[in-house]
């Protein structure tokens, strides 16, 4: 996105009620760069964050950046699995610990409010990694990030890996500890499920669940879980969720990826029935086979779609919806001729629908001249 597309993404994504608002990359480009700092002038309410590597000269853009926003975070980064330490970034384990613990103390010289973030920590020693966490937060993190960044983990996998690390990092009460997770196994929600309920108190997620790859954990998937079941996820958001509609519509405008249609809670089928049973169910208690409204999440309305696979009762009700009140035959009439265009046609829209409502009672003017031309009384 250029930086005047992301500055409106910013303003939706505040007026959402998010804690943390990640601006950018400033380091990547100045148009990046560029972004972070409108965004920080412009955006008041949340923590604006801006991500860094752990070099100093990634810090000190991240901080030019973010200079004029009212609550700055920065947030740093670096991996502690082996994996990527050999193979990608070329440094031992006692070089990393350095380079972490010297970037948060030269951060802290910025602001009090740093995140940090231990890339590919679900595939790092356990021990190596407490160490990191434990001299990070003496150096003055305040926020633990452990990402699960290629979707490696399983949701037992996550809720056993925070237990283990807030049970043996020494100070891990000095932080709050964060969840990021991918989705490259599809889990990226249901692991940061169970990042919360093994104790992490912020969870990393976007619009859409876009990001790297297959993308990240869903932001209104999260929150809706949380509103739909207090029982068993009982933490709470500043979210306002009837929001949630808008912002990932403006998303899709601004990047031009649209959201799958059976995407949960924004996709265009979300809300919407084309099965008969399921349709009579909703005419009849929209609970029946809706667990939230529409209106819950910023929606249009309920959607009963029609298609060959649905029952009268929606053909009568999208007909009232309409403004026309069918008699039993001119239903069964259209209902007959509805399903034998369904057969050709994937979805029936209003204007078919319309036309079927006055070809019906066409031939019925026509049947009912005929009768009284033949002497006969007619009526329905």
């Amino acid at each position: 996105m250029r930086a005047d597309q992301k500055l409106r993404l910013a303003h939706a994504i505040d007026a959402l009620g998010v804690d943390v608002l990640e601006a950018g990359f400033p380091i990547a480009s100045e148009d990046d760069a560029e972004a972070v700092r409108r965004i920080a002038k412009a955006i008041e309410r949340p923590v604006v964050a801006a991500l860094a590597r752990c070099r100093p000269g990634d810090i000190d853009r991240a901080a030019w950046a973010l200079e004029p926003a009212r609550r700055p975070r920065l947030h740093l980064f670096i991996a502690t699995s082996d994996l990527h330490l050999s193979r990608k970034l070329h440094l031992s384990r006692a070089q990393c610990l350095d380079a972490a613990v010297d970037s948060v103390r030269r951060a802290r010289v910025h602001t009090d409010d740093i995140e940090f973030s231990a890339e590919d920590a679900t595939r790092s020693d356990r021990a190596f990694l407490y160490r990191v966490i434990e001299a990070v937060i003496d150096a003055g993190a305040t926020t633990i990030n452990l990402p699960d960044t290629v979707g490696y983990a399983t949701p037992d996998d996550i809720a056993d890996f925070f237990r283990d690390v807030l049970g043996h990092v020494a100070n891990a009460d000095r932080a709050c500890f964060s969840a990021h997770c991918h989705d490259d196994l599809g889990l990226a929600v249901a692991n940061t499920i169970a990042a919360v309920g093994a104790g992490a108190r912020q969870v990393e997620c976007t619009i859409n669940g876009i990001g790297e790859r297959a993308g990240n954990a869903s932001l209104e998937e999260i929150v809706m879980i949380s509103r739909v079941r207090p029982d068993r996820v009982p933490v709470e958001t500043s979210i306002n969720a009837t929001r949630l509609y808008a912002a990932s519509q403006l998303l899709t405008e601004l990047t031009n990826e649209p959201v799958q249609a059976n995407k949960a809670i924004v996709g265009r089928n979300a809300f919407a029935h084309e099965a008969g049973i399921h349709q009579d169910g909703i005419l009849k208690d929209r609970r029946t086979y809706e667990i939230m409204r529409p209106a819950d999440v910023g929606a249009p309305s309920t959607l009963l779609v029609l298609g060959k696979h649905s029952g009268r009762h929606a053909v009568h009700a999208r007909c009232r919806d309409l403004g026309y009140t069918l008699s039993a035959d001119e239903g069964d009439v259209i209902y007959r001729r509805l399903m034998a265009i369904a057969e050709r046609k994937k979805i029936i829209t209003n204007d078919d629908l319309l036309s079927l409502v006055h070809e019906a009672r066409e031939d019925h003017r026509a049947l009912e001249a005929v009768a009284h031309d033949a002497g006969y009384g007619f009526g329905v």
